[in-house]
């Protein structure tokens, strides 16, 4: 079974994002940039699966510029066989991704296709979802535990009531939470043989895939602060204060 994996590069999430000065977005200017946690999830759930003898191939994919082979190199390392850059400079919207993700899957033929749930730059949660439309593929979202029987793939899935079990039929897309499992570090070793694993570079204008976004950024701030907090000496204090300043009692 050949699984496909996509992952992101992002803004590694040890560091404090920086909102640039005149407001167009955020500054990504010497910072270090990492694969998104969730994708992270994603990579080790497919070798997982190869090492169960399950998955034969893993094919790892990323989206955006020619930097992100980094993040392609980093998953070879951890344990795919091989990797696809579709390299854009362009700032790519959910919908975009999706549509790329699909001229790739119908190009590779994947069995099954693992993302992580979200990112954490856009947090928007929504290309999976997008990729199943596309493609027509059963879907299995924020999974907590993955099995594959036969034609068929078990996703135990985190609602808000608890958990679900989704049986979907194979070809499918799972995205990822962050209980399914604990991704592994790569070894020297296995980073110096990830360096000699293909690694292809392809374009959207390849895929047959137009990204013109409908979607224009106006302005990017940072947060209001948040104001410290104060202590207070009784029960009686916290009352009057939530009462009369706060106003939510």
């Amino acid at each position: 079974m050949k699984v496909l994996v996509a992952v992101k590069r992002v803004v590694d999430y040890n560091v404090k994002v920086r909102v640039k000065a005149d407001n167009s977005g955020v500054d990504l200017a010497n910072v270090k940039m990492s694969m998104n946690p969730f994708c992270e999830i994603a990579v080790e759930e497919a070798v997982r699966l190869k090492e169960k003898g399950v998955a034969s191939e893993i094919v790892v994919v990323s989206i955006g510029p020619s930097t992100a082979q980094e993040q392609l190199r980093t998953a070879l390392a951890l344990g795919a066989d091989r990797a696809i850059l579709v390299e854009s400079s362009d700032e790519l919207n959910s919908l975009a991704v999706a549509k790329l993700l699909k001229a790739v899957v119908d190009k590779e033929q994947p069995q099954l296709v693992i993302l992580g749930k979200q990112a954490i730059d856009s947090d928007n949660n929504q290309t999976g979802q997008m990729l199943a439309a596309l493609s027509g593929y059963a879907q299995g979202t924020f999974a907590s535990k993955v099995e594959v029987a036969g034609d068929k793939v078990n996703v135990t899935r985190e609602i808000d009531g608890g958990l679900q079990t989704v049986a979907l039929n194979l070809p499918a897309i799972v995205t990822t939470d962050l209980r399914l499992n604990e991704p592994r570090y790569a070894s020297l070793p296995n980073i110096m043989k990830a360096k000699k694993k293909p690694l292809d570079v392809l374009t959207p204008d390849a895929l047959g895939v137009a990204t013109a976004s409908t979607v224009k950024t106006l302005k990017v701030e940072a947060p209001a602060a948040r104001q410290a907090g104060i202590k207070v000496k009784s029960v009686a204090e916290l009352v009057e204060k939530l009462k009369n300043e706060a106003k939510v009692i």
